[in-house]
Order: structure tokens, then C-alpha cells, then sequence
């Protein structure tokens, strides 16, 4: 297992295949710095272009089409001491008649303690005055090359993976990928300090990271992504409507649980009773739905 540094000389505003920045073994560690989803960096010097600019592509030796990527986050470290939100809600969050009472979508600009870990509005409204948040720090945007030859917009989202905006994807998270292209080819980009779910002021925290990752190949097919966390198995659904994106989520959860021994039958009345649904964005092209299952209920593989 090598550690190795990948330093950006360019970014990707789509995932697609493209050669790949670097070239690692399955098993490797792969660390590198982010930055911001309008694509300035931790100097809050503007180096290219958004949206959410992604580091990459990195290709793992061995990855064919029909495998999957396995991807352990393994440390996230904030780089920058502020971030930005927009200031309203997106206003497809909101009944349409509510939609002219919304103010400006002008940026609120956050500061971040780097070494309380936490995170408060500058120039907040009176109400917010001293609010203090912990930090939690996720990946907004990552994935794998898409099939086809395909280069698909960081804006959105589908099975490669991309733009899925969900607060679980932090350290400690791992996050399987079907691969669809030669060698993967990985991206990672748009990190959050924090977001509550359904990104629902189109931001999270945008902010900079230094983001450790292992990426692994495994010989197996999965059809949408999947992850783990300490408690949870999940697995995720990118599509709009937002009840396409359940679809597909559950569905891949089937496909997992069928792992476990389970069948259908045996699904329908585990997830009937404990499943839960997240919602990773409701605001960008496609939604994403995360079906989530406690690893309590799990039988023994």
C-alpha cells in the first residue's frame, strides 16, 4: 500500500473519460487538497471556473467495467478559515406562491474555526447572533467515470455517482462506485464544513479540504452506489422525480440485502418496518435518495 500526494494541475467541471492526473494500485491512499464549488482555492485565490470543479481524474490499476470502486474516506481536514451559503431557500423548496416572499440569493459568507472545529454566520441576523455549529464535514460531488464515454456535468448526478450532496458522505463513511470505464477514474471535489439535508439553499458550507481517501478495486457489479457507515448501510438513488430516486435506492437495497440471504420477501419486511430515507439534494438537475438501514438488522453474510 503507497500513500501518494495529488497535486491539481487542472480541473473537470464533468466526469467523463478523460487520462488520468494519477495512476495508483488497488489498495492505495490518495491524499489532496479541494477547492470550493465556484473554484477558489484555500488563499481564496479563484483558479478556474465552477460548478464544483473536481480533482482528477485518478485511474486504480485493474478497475474494468463491471467492478466496483470501493472508496473509504478516511480523513477530512478544513483548509480554509471561511466559507460560503447562499442567504434564501432554492425556490423550488417552497409552495410557488411563497416563492416572492424569499430574499435575495445573495452569499452569506461563514467563518470556520479550525481548531475548535465549528462554524458561525459573519454579519448573521439578530436572532443567529452567537449561533456556533460543529463542523461535519462531507463530500458534495464524487464519483467514477459514467458509461458510454459519457461526460456528465458536476451540476447533476446518476449511477456513476457526481453531485449527491449527502451529509453521510464524511470520514469514517465507505462508498462503493460501479465502474464503467477502464481504470475507474475517480473524482472528488466540492466539500462541505457543514449542510443540513436536501441542500435546500443550493449550498452547503462551500468551502476547502485537505481529503484522504483508499481506493480499492473490487470484482464484483453493483447498479447505483452504496455505503457504510459505524451504524448504517445505505444505498443511493440519483434521478428526478424524487420518487425515481427512491426507486432506484431501494431497489439497489434489495440487490444488497439479496447478499445477506435475504429474498424479496425477506426485504420487503425488514425495509417495510426499518428502513429510513434520507434526502442528499433536492435543488440540482437530479434529486438523490438515500435508503439507509441500521447494520443491527443485518443477518450474518
Amino acid at each position: 500500500m503507497t500513500t501518494h500526494r495529488l497535486i491539481p494541475t487542472r480541473y473537470h467541471n464533468v466526469l467523463g473519460t478523460f487520462p488520468p492526473a494519477l495512476t495508483v494500485a488497488s489498495g492505495d491512499i490518495v491524499v489532496t487538497e479541494t477547492i470550493d464549488a465556484n473554484g477558489w482555492d484555500k488563499s481564496d485565490v479563484k483558479v478556474t471556473s465552477g460548478p464544483n470543479p473536481m480533482n482528477g481524474p485518478i485511474a486504480v490499476e485493474g478497475a474494468e467495467p463491471g467492478d466496483t470502486l470501493k472508496v473509504e474516506i478516511l480523513d477530512m481536514t478544513p483548509i480554509r478559515a471561511t466559507g460560503w451559503t447562499r442567504a434564501a431557500l432554492a425556490a423550488n423548496v417552497v409552495d410557488p406562491d411563497f416563492v416572492q416572499h424569499l430574499p435575495p440569493r445573495d452569499r452569506a459568507i461563514w467563518s470556520i474555526d479550525r481548531n475548535a472545529l465549528t462554524t458561525q454566520l459573519l454579519d448573521p441576523p439578530p436572532w443567529l447572533a452567537g449561533l456556533v455549529f460543529p463542523l461535519a464535514p462531507m463530500i458534495g460531488c464524487f464519483g467514477v467515470a459514467p458509461a458510454l464515454g459519457q461526460a456528465i456535468s458536476t451540476a447533476t448526478s446518476a449511477e456513476h455517482g457526481g453531485n449527491m450532496d449527502y451529509r453521510r458522505f464524511g470520514a469514517g463513511t465507505t462508498v462503493w462506485f460501479p465502474v464503467a470505464a477502464p481504470g475507474a477514474l475517480f473524482f472528488l471535489g466540492d466539500c462541505h464544513a457543514l449542510q443540513g439535508d436536501g441542500e435546500i439553499v443550493g449550498t452547503g458550507i462551500e468551502t476547502c479540504f485537505e481529503v484522504t481517501v483508499r481506493l480499492t478495486v473490487e470484482k464484483h457489479t453493483i447498479v447505483w452506489p452504496r455505503g457504510e457507515t459505524a451504524e448504517d448501510i445505505f444505498t443511493i438513488g440519483n434521478a428526478r422525480p424524487l420518487d425515481q430516486a427512491l426507486q432506484h435506492a431501494t431497489t439497489e437495497m434489495v440487490r444488497w440485502l439479496a447478499e445477506f440471504h435475504l429474498d424479496v420477501t425477506a426485504a420487503s419486511h425488514l425495509l417495510g418496518q426499518a428502513v429510513r430515507y434520507d434526502i442528499g439534494n433536492v435543488f440540482d438537475p437530479a434529486y438523490t435518495v438515500a435508503c439507509r438501514l441500521a447494520k443491527r438488522w443485518l443477518p450474518a453474510k
